[in-house]
């Protein structure tokens, strides 16, 4: 909880419409007991919460997935779920910078939070999967919104020597948010209650939109250099690519709901030729998804991004594990949601230990192994499947997805920094920073898609389903052994 001192400080510095002021905590320098200080854990607060509500409601999803089905049916649109609110999500990231200009951190984050909340209110009165949906496309133009918010302000709103602590702290509640959603989600459908999860959603966002309306900063004055200044967000926004992107993500997911053959190849190929579309769109528009500076020959960002992309591909497996957690384990509600936090936990615990990673050479070292960390656990955990799971093989599926979380966890603080560092311009470090959100909401948006195509495919029953599915996304990573050592070695 925020002391009322610190909300003072932040409620007065936002009211002269800057941001919280930087100077530090005297005796301590870049730490993490300086973050939380009254200089700046007001705004660390908001930043951490929004990014968690998030993390949060996507894995509270994922565990109620079968009690939600049982419940209203439309069990072959499973995927759609997940990949209707990640699309969503993309699009809202897209008017993140649009927003600061124009509104300034404390509205641009008060309107996330609401229209986060108001697509909570349909998912717990939603009497069909056609309505759920509905609800979550609603939630990820909320939640899209306010996870960008969370990556675009650090920069602006805290020193530089803050910037790693901070990223390892945004990025952390990721990892937070995805341990508590699984298990509040496990709990509310173990008292069959699950309406009540996104009630409790409701309030979170309402308590986060009150916060954020009195701590954070309004509309920055011109020529502040806060790097999200009037002007900072301008531009069109890139439908092309947008259009491109959605409807590969379109064409993913109805591959999950054909009958499975050449119909679901016909469905896999264009939705890859969408993505091509999608780059080529990018390469040649005027506005983008990803900053331009992403697709100049020579150029690191296009690597990070990619490393960063097939790292969160990794974490889609959450959606599933829950379900495989119930099928084969004969785990309830409450446990297969624990089951499904494991990645998270993992990504949490290595993320603590990477942010104090100081030289170059062991950032590196971070970056180019957490791919190779993360293919290990999830082809571990691939192979221990099998129906009827004992008590002892269930913990060996936890120990091999907190180890495949713990890659993940290894190289993201770092990557969000190098992001950050990637131009002396703060309006375009900005950007850059920015962008790692985004680049999260398209991995997540593709694979989650696919994911339910690969556990359609294992038409042998739970344990040929949980594979494909492993074993799938496991391939999709083992790209970043190649991504991550030209990322490491621009890191170096």
């Amino acid at each position: 909880m925020i002391e009322s001192t610190t909300v003072k400080t932040a409620t007065t510095v936002a009211g002269q419409h800057s941001y919280p002021t930087q100077s530090p905590t005297a005796g301590v320098s870049g730490g993490w007991r300086e973050l939380f200080s009254r200089h700046h854990a007001a705004a660390a607060s908001i930043l951490a919460g929004g990014v968690a509500l998030y993390a949060m409601n996507v894995y509270l999803t994922a565990a109620l997935m079968p009690s939600i089905v049982a419940d209203i049916g439309g069990g072959r649109y499973y995927a759609w779920v997940a990949t209707g609110f990640l699309t969503a999500a993309v699009i809202a990231s897209m008017l993140v910078s649009r927003l600061l200009d124009r509104l300034g951190a404390a509205r641009a984050y008060v309107l996330g939070f609401l229209v986060f909340g108001a697509g909570a209110v349909l998912n717990a009165a939603g009497p069909s999967m056609a309505a759920l949906i509905l609800g979550r496309v609603v939630q990820g133009l909320g939640g899209g919104l306010v996870a960008g918010l969370g990556y675009a302000v650090i920069r602006s709103a805290l020193p530089e020597r803050l910037w790693t602590r901070a990223a390892g702290l945004v990025s952390a509640m990721w990892g937070v948010g995805t341990m508590v959603g699984p298990s509040l989600g496990g709990l509310f459908a173990q008292l069959g209650g699950w309406r009540w999860a996104y009630v409790l959603l409701l309030l979170a966002a309402l308590v986060l939109a009150g916060l954020a309306r009195r701590v954070l900063p309004g509309r920055p004055e011109p020529g502040s250099g806060s790097g999200s200044g009037p002007g900072s967000g301008s531009g069109p926004v890139p439908l092309p690519s947008l259009l491109l992107l959605t409807l590969a993500a379109a064409a993913f997911s109805i591959s999950s709901t054909v009958p499975t053959g050449w119909a679901t190849a016909v469905c896999i190929g264009a939705g890859l030729a969408l993505l091509v579309g999608f780059v080529a769109a990018e390469r040649r528009g005027g506005a983008t998804v990803l900053p331009q500076r992403t697709y100049r020959a020579g150029g690191s960002l296009k690597w990070l991004y990619l490393t960063v992309a097939v790292l969160c591909a990794g974490v889609v497996a959450e959606n599933f594990i829950p379900l495989f957690g119930q099928e084969l384990g004969g785990l309830g509600p409450l446990l297969a949601g624990f089951l499904g936090a494991s990645v998270s936990a993992g990504w949490t615990a290595a993320q603590l230990f990477s942010v104090g990673i100081g030289s170059a050479r062991g950032r590196a070292r971070a970056i180019r192994s957490a791919p190779l960390v993360l293919v290990g656990g999830l082809v571990v955990y691939g192979l221990l499947q099998a129906e009827h799971a004992s008590g002892p093989r269930v913990v060996l599926w936890a120990l091999a997805l907190f180890v495949a979380g713990g890659g993940i966890g290894l190289a993201f603080p770092h990557l969000s920094v190098a992001a950050m560092r990637s131009s002396d311009d703060p309006a375009e470090g900005g950007k850059a920073a920015a962008a790692i959100n985004t680049t999260q909401l398209i991995s997540f948006s593709v694979t989650s898609a696919l994911a339910g195509t690969l556990v359609n495919l294992g038409t042998g029953g739970p344990v040929e389903a949980a594979r494909y599915m492993t074993f799938g996304i496991a391939a999709i990573t083992v790209f970043g052994l190649g991504t991550a050592a030209l990322t490491a070695r621009r890191v170096r």
